[in-house]
């Protein structure tokens, strides 16, 4: 590419993507921290990672969205809409987005007033977010499994690029695809986006029973469960649930819960260890995008007279004070019936 591409977020994930794009590309990835950006100017590193040179670190969005004609979102969803607000002055129609966020939207509501009156209105993708806010057409999204660990240490993985538009996956596909990167695309953005938004809320029940040494017969049992939640309420929702038996669906799905480079998989594994999770949300960097995803997918399993006891149980234990073992207890008794009924 002639032109640099824009990365915002200089978290772990959005660093790794940078440090994938400078393999084809010069980068701008903003940052809000003067610490952050001194260093990767100055020092080529952040996060105790090396950095290409050809990576610039700014403070400016005006100069990014001017600079650049593909830009990657990633920042975590409570914050993607101010984010994507304040870029949308200078955004335009020829503008590509493709974002890296992996959570879900929520207006008029908080999570403090949120209850069993929401539903799909009130509920949005990032792809959704960004169309509302501003004036660009062609957005896609980026979805796993990619854990950022893995990533930086230039590990090979895949990851898929939903979009409407075939133009902004073959834009991603030449942007990002490397010999340890590889890139799959599908038009189904709505699917792939809430598949790697609600993987997280398995990935925290997935490190509960892990943190107890539960084994892995139980482990593996909730997460092909935990699959079949999410596709019950992905349906609901209106997605198109091929896209969940893809490397967006359970490829994301199995990484995420099986791996102590999961956040989400780490928070859950600390509550089995003992940990609240009250405490965990203070203490932790990086928030788990799960915790905020568990209680969205409660609360409209309700509305929409969904059974999904999984989901029901890691919310029962996030914000009620419940005993982990009764939860266990619970699951396994659950009358589930036939094994797969969602085909």
């Amino acid at each position: 590419m002639k032109k640099p591409v824009g990365v915002i977020g200089s978290g772990s994930f959005g660093t790794a993507i940078a440090k994938i794009l400078s393999n084809n590309s010069d980068v701008y990835i903003y940052s809000r921290r003067t610490e952050v950006i001194k260093e990767i100017n100055e020092q080529h590193s952040n996060l105790g990672v090396e950095l290409s040179d050809n990576i610039r670190a700014i403070n400016d969005l005006e100069k990014l969205a001017a600079e650049c004609d593909v830009i990657f979102p990633i920042v975590p969803s409570a914050s993607f809409r101010e984010a994507i607000q304040m870029l949308s002055p200078y955004l335009r129609p020829y503008h590509l987005i493709i974002h890296g966020t992996k959570g879900l939207d929520i207006t008029g509501y908080t999570l403090d007033t949120l209850d069993k009156s929401i539903n799909r209105s009130n509920v949005h993708t990032m792809s959704e977010i960004i169309v509302q806010e501003t004036t660009v057409i062609r957005v896609g999204c980026l979805s796993g499994p990619n854990l950022a660990t893995e990533i930086l240490q230039n590990k090979p993985t895949a990851t898929v690029i939903g979009s409407r538009f075939d133009e902004v996956i073959k834009a991603g596909e030449r942007l990002l695809n490397t010999d340890n990167f590889l890139v799959f695309g599908t038009n189904d953005i709505l699917g792939a986006e809430m598949a790697g938004a609600f993987k997280n809320a398995i990935a925290i029940g997935s490190g509960i029973i892990d943190g107890m040494d539960m084994g892995k017969n139980l482990q593996s049992t909730l997460i092909t469960r935990g699959l079949r939640e999410m596709i019950f309420l992905a349906k609901a929702m209106g997605a198109d649930i091929k896209t969940f038996f893809g490397t967006a669906g359970i490829g994301d799905l199995v990484a995420t819960t099986t791996s102590p480079n999961s956040r989400n998989f780490s928070f859950g594994r600390r509550i089995g260890l003992g940990e609240k999770a009250s405490f965990i949300v203070n203490d932790m960097q990086e928030l788990a995008e799960g915790y905020r995803t568990v209680q969205i997918m409660n609360y409209l399993a309700i509305q929409y007279k969904l059974r999904l006891p999984i989901i029901k149980m890691i919310y029962a234990i996030l914000f009620e004070d419940f005993d982990p073992e009764k939860a266990i207890k619970f699951l396994i008794r659950y009358p589930y019936g036939v094994d797969v009924d969602f085909l």
